[in-house]
Formats: structure tokens, C-alpha cells, sequence
């Protein structure tokens, strides 16, 4: 009976950490604004890859993206290198170049009032701030650059919303105020997400993708994918 009761309780605790973490109900209202005060189009920003389980990710999923349990764990915005990025929401710098977050050359870390941090990533140059240096929503904060320094190849902005600790990675979309439907209409990248034949209705949408715990087990290592691994 004890043998029984250990292999019930080995079970049940394989299958909770098997199950991936159940998403974060986003704050209502959105604390946060765009990372840019200028309206989007095609000579300032558009919307470039979303965050979650994307087909580049899924194809990349360990090369790339493997820290992130698979997925995309920000949001792309295709801008010019030079393109002024602002802050999200009033905070305070915590982190100028920190090389364990990558999205380099340069980087930025904000600590806000209510708990979450944007991190700003592919920037063109180190942002002229301290940390611990207050910053107000909609402030410039840093210039958009390209993670391969040619500012021709792919050059945006990569923006995260983590927790505090910086452990845990959660949709951008689900936290700042815009109109993503209309932002998607006219996103080069397109709404490409990939998807588990298994279970074909999971992850398909911007607003409903998982949150990311970067270190932990892949999520979406699927056994049938479609569109087809590359691998």
C-alpha cells in the first residue's frame, strides 16, 4: 500500500511539472504605453514578429530561443537604426548593457512602480542613462539599432515585460495599451504561430500565448508540428 501511495504521489508530481505555467492575467487596465511617441507606418515602426510560440521560434527553438523555453519572449518592432525608443511606463533604470540579458549590442532595464520591468534590446548605442535614474512614460530612453550591426540586415527594437526578478518573460500585448488587430494588419512578419497537431487550437492567437520561464523545459518540442520542422 506505501509502494502504491509513493508511485501516486511520483505521478502526480511529474504531471504539474509537465504542465507548462498557466499564463499571467495581464493588469486591467494595461499599465503600459508603445515604446515609441510616433504613430506607426512605414517610415517609423511597425509591427515585426510577436511574442510566443512564432514558426521562427519553433524552427529555432533550440538554437535560439532554447533559454526561452522555445518561444519568442518579446515583441520585434521593425525601425530604422536611430529611431527613438521611449519608456513604457514611469520607473527607474536598473540595468544599462547588462551582457546575461543579450538582444545586444545594447541593452536597457526598467523597474516599474507596479512590479514589472521592460527590457529594451537591439539598440544602436548604450543609452545615456544610470541606473537608478528615474524615467516618466513616454520619455526617450534609447535609439533602435541592429542585432547584426550593419543597420540594413533587420534592424528594430526587441521589447520585453518580465517580472522583477527578471525570470519570467509575459506578452507585451497582454500589458500595453494599443490596437494590436489593426497593428497585425499591417505586420511584415504576419500572425505566423506555430502549431501542435496534437492539440491544433492551443497557442494560435496574439493574446493567448504562454509565459516564458527562461532556464525551463521546452514547451513546444512537439512530436507533429505544422508547419514542418526544419530539422
Amino acid at each position: 500500500m506505501k509502494l502504491r501511495r509513493l508511485a501516486l504521489t511520483l505521478l502526480s508530481l511529474l504531471s504539474i511539472s509537465s504542465t507548462p505555467l498557466p499564463q499571467t492575467a495581464p493588469p486591467d487596465p494595461k499599465p503600459f504605453g508603445l515604446p515609441f511617441a510616433e504613430p506607426p507606418g512605414p517610415s517609423t515602426w511597425l509591427l515585426g514578429q510577436p511574442y510566443g510560440n512564432t514558426t521562427f521560434a519553433y524552427r529555432t527553438r533550440v538554437s535560439q530561443y532554447g533559454a526561452g523555453q522555445g518561444l519568442h519572449f518579446g515583441i520585434d518592432f521593425p525601425a530604422r537604426c536611430g529611431t527613438t525608443a521611449v519608456a513604457v511606463g514611469d520607473g527607474a533604470v536598473t540595468k544599462v548593457d547588462a551582457a546575461v540579458h543579450g538582444a545586444g549590442p545594447h541593452n536597457l532595464m526598467i523597474l516599474h512602480e507596479n512590479g514589472y520591468a521592460s527590457f529594451y534590446g537591439h539598440l544602436l548605442e548604450a543609452p545615456s542613462l544610470f541606473v537608478g535614474q528615474r524615467v516618466l512614460r513616454g520619455e526617450p530612453v534609447a535609439l533602435t539599432g541592429d542585432p547584426d550591426l550593419t543597420c540594413k540586415s533587420r534592424p528594430h527594437l526587441h521589447l520585453e515585460i518580465r517580472d522583477s526578478s527578471y525570470r519570467h518573460a509575459y506578452n507585451p500585448a497582454l500589458f500595453i495599451d494599443a490596437d494590436w488587430d489593426s497593428l497585425a494588419l499591417a505586420s511584415p512578419f504576419g500572425l505566423s504561430f506555430s502549431r501542435n497537431l496534437d492539440a491544433p487550437r492551443q497557442w494560435q492567437s496574439l493574446q493567448d500565448q504562454p509565459d516564458v520561464t527562461f532556464g525551463g523545459r521546452l514547451l513546444n518540442d512537439y512530436a507533429r508540428a505544422w508547419p514542418p520542422d526544419w530539422r
